[in-house]
């Protein structure tokens, strides 16, 4: 080396120091911009409170039957479970362990002299994968979901031949009143929302828009609900209705005559309002 040439010093950190240096710049930068200097262990501990956040929302659903007529609609369970698999959420099925009103020749729409069960024929739905609804637990999920269809008038209660005056299943009662307690988000869609209206005195919900060809019971429904001492609220297919005071979260469905692809959407809003409520 020639005398005057400028001289270079090589430091070599371990790992371990390497990592103390890491940290040290990161909340030295934290703290210039204005931040209160965190140590490490809160910044771990905002982590996992972070990634905690993120845990998949355990959700249950609930079924009555299998069709349209005298069951679940299995469009509207379809895109309920479609929407809670986009969202992340891990769902367990439910059914009450009791006998169908009646069973629909869904052919000929007229009534046949068979006698099903509820939750037998919410299997068929649930691909098999089904429980009693006797076995669920509340603590154990952090949202309901009550899919539409003559099902839930007929079996989770009796309005389609009582109309305001009907009753709700014991158990569906208790369970809703359970998830109400807990401050748990409960979703319904076409003609379950007056399970709420039941259940729940002056809560509010949707059957869609009053007055609206394209709505043909929604006026007469509203009209029960509202008798009720609850508030029906019109909103489009396409929409949601939020009952922040209750964590209600309802939708229309195919309480209107739409397009199936509309049907779905509308489910997809009640079904993100509920996760964002879980």
């Amino acid at each position: 080396m020639h005398r005057g040439a400028s001289t270079q010093s090589t430091i070599c950190y371990s790992e371990e120091e390497e990592e103390s240096v890491r940290q040290s710049a990161m909340l030295t930068l934290l703290h210039h911009c204005g931040r209160n200097l965190l140590t490490f262990s809160t910044i771990q501990a905002v982590n996992k409170s972070y990634y905690s956040s993120q845990m998949a929302k355990r959700v249950a659903v609930v079924l009555a039957g299998c069709g349209v007529y005298d069951g679940t609609d299995i469009h509207e369970a379809s895109a309920v479970l479609v929407h809670l698999s986009r969202g992340g959420a891990s769902v367990n099925m439910f059914a009450p362990n009791i006998d169908q009103m009646h069973v629909v020749d869904h052919l000929k729409g007229s009534p046949s002299e068979e006698k099903r069960n509820v939750l037998v024929e919410s299997a068929r739905l649930a691909r098999g994968n089904i429980q009693d609804l006797s076995k669920l637990s509340v603590t154990e999920h952090d949202a309901i979901i009550f899919p539409g269809g003559f099902g839930a008038a007929k079996n989770l209660c009796t309005w389609a031949v009582q109309g305001k005056d009907c009753s709700v299943n014991a158990e569906v009662q208790t369970v809703m009143q359970a998830f109400h307690g807990a401050g748990k988000p409960i979703g319904l869609c076409c003609i379950s929302p007056v399970l709420a209206a039941k259940v729940f005195p002056g809560c509010e919900v949707t059957v869609g828009i009053e007055k609206d060809d394209k709505y043909p019971n929604t006026t007469d429904t509203a009209a029960a609900i509202n008798q009720l001492g609850c508030k029906h609220v019109s909103k489009s297919v396409s929409e949601s209705l939020v009952d922040g005071k209750n964590k209600l979260v309802t939708t229309s469905a195919f309480m209107c005559e739409a397009p199936i692809h509309e049907i779905f959407d509308g489910i997809g809003a009640m079904v993100k309002d509920v996760l964002k409520l879980a």
